[in-house]
């Protein structure tokens, strides 16, 4: 595998009810979920080899989560089994263009106990790009399991990615999640998350402050997204910004894993900053004109008709 993704997969109900109040929702559609799955699903569309290292419950839920990324080309050997422990579950209301209230059911998730043995980490040796969240830091073994796994890409020279992923669920507190976040700074090359999720991690409130903190934690480049004011990249050397593109909104639960991909795949193929976040908004911008995450991912002959569209060019 050229890409390894380490984290969450869960199972997603949408409703299909839209503009419903979740607890009148009577009908639901299911898709598999889990931001690290989601990203995964979105690499593999736009052509990598990606495999992902997780865990689910060893109940019913299993076998369609680990067919559907069969299916997508996700290489899922390193999915293991847990007795006794239950597969992520979130519910979502579909209320747009700005009303997603999600619930999660995370009660001794089985995402908590991922571990990484000899062949684990060997193939996060061999990949090239490994991406991880925070959510993975939040509970042992699974923090222990992803910083050796951050250790073990780093030293092979692979890049290593963090999405910070806040998910209060996850987390006695907010600054919990700040605190271990920054413990695995000095071992991330690429860090993604939303203002609110910058400022948890670094504990500024004034951007030019976050930026400086996370560069100096030793994070070579910082993607900060500004929802509808955009995205913005910072490194030592520059700094790079691009508006978000208009789209009609149907949900926008799984826009930030979208963008994650199609970021990601430019930068894993050497592509300008600029180029990169481009081909992020214009994933994102497929995904909330759609329901659901990893069903959702757009193809790169999708992202590339929406850039032609707004004349930014080809990703």
């Amino acid at each position: 595998m050229d890409v390894c993704v380490l984290g969450r997969i869960g199972y997603d109900l949408y409703a299909m009810e839209h503009g419903r109040p979740l607890g009148e929702v009577e009908h639901f559609s299911r898709h598999l979920g889990g931001s690290s799955a989601n990203i995964a699903v979105g690499l593999a569309r736009l052509g990598h080899a990606v495999g992902i290292i997780s865990s689910v419950g060893a109940d019913a839920l299993a076998d369609y989560l680990l067919a559907f990324l069969r299916a997508e080309k996700v290489d899922a050997r390193f999915v293991r089994l847990v007795p006794g422990y239950n597969t992520s579950l979130c519910l979502t209301e579909v209320s747009p263009p700005d009303r997603f209230p999600q619930v999660f059911y995370r009660r001794e998730a089985a995402d908590t106990r991922v571990e990484v043995g000899a062949a684990e980490l060997q193939a996060v040796r061999r990949s090239r790009l490994f991406v991880t969240n925070g959510t993975s830091l939040a509970a042992s073994p699974s923090r222990e399991s992803t910083l050796a796994a951050l250790r073990a890409a780093r030293e092979a020279g692979a890049r290593t990615v963090l999405d910070v992923d806040y998910r209060a669920s996850s987390w006695p507190s907010p600054s919990a999640a700040g605190e271990q976040a920054r413990r695995a700074l000095g071992l991330v090359d690429v860090l993604l998350g939303n203002e609110d999720e910058i400022a948890l991690l670094t504990g500024e409130a004034d951007p030019a402050r976050e930026v400086a903190a996370v560069l100096d934690a030793g994070v070579s480049l910082l993607v900060r997204k500004l929802g509808a004011r955009g995205v913005e990249a910072h490194t030592a050397e520059e700094s790079s910004s691009v508006p978000p593109l208009p789209v009609e909104v149907v949900s926008t639960i799984g826009a930030g894993d979208a963008f994650a991909a199609g970021f990601l795949d430019g930068l894993h193929r050497g592509r300008p900053l600029a180029e990169c976040l481009r081909a992020g908004n214009a994933a994102a911008a497929i995904v909330v004109g759609r329901v659901s995450c990893s069903d959702a991912m757009p193809y790169r002959n999708e992202i590339d008709a929406l850039l032609l569209r707004a004349g930014a060019g080809s990703a």
